[in-house]
C-alpha cells in the first residue's frame, strides 16, 4: 500500500459526512480508528489536548526576543509589587486610604 500524507482535517471532515466510520477510516489511511475518533473529539471540543510538558532544553533555545520580553514581564510585576508595598506603607503612615473604593457612591 502506498504510503500517504495524513491529512486530519480532511479525515475529520471525511468523517463528519457520515459516509464512513471510524473503522472504516482507520482501514482506508492505516490509522488506529482510536486516534481519529480522538481527533473527531478534539475538534468537537469535546476532549481536550493533554498538557505539553515544558523541556528545559527547549525553554532555552527560545528566541532572544521572548527572553527579553520576559525580564521585561518580571521587571514590571516587580515594579507593581513595590508601588503596591509603597501605597500600603502611605496609607498606614498618613492614616488616609489612598485607593479608589469601588460601588461607592461620590459626591
Amino acid at each position: 500500500m502506498e504510503k500517504r500524507t495524513i491529512n486530519k482535517e480532511a479525515i475529520i471532515a471525511e468523517y463528519l459526512t457520515g459516509d464512513y466510520s471510524y473503522r472504516q477510516l482507520g482501514s482506508k489511511y492505516g490509522i488506529d480508528f482510536r486516534k481519529i475518533h480522538s481527533w473527531v473529539n478534539r475538534y468537537k471540543g469535546n476532549i481536550k489536548p493533554k498538557k505539553a510538558v515544558i523541556n528545559p532544553q527547549a525553554v532555552q533555545s527560545l528566541p532572544t526576543e521572548v527572553k527579553q520580553l520576559q525580564a521585561e514581564l518580571r521587571k514590571a510585576k516587580l515594579h507593581a509589587e513595590v508601588l503596591e508595598e509603597m501605597l500600603k506603607l502611605s496609607e498606614h503612615l498618613t492614616g488616609i486610604e489612598l485607593r479608589k473604593k469601588f460601588g461607592t457612591k461620590q459626591s
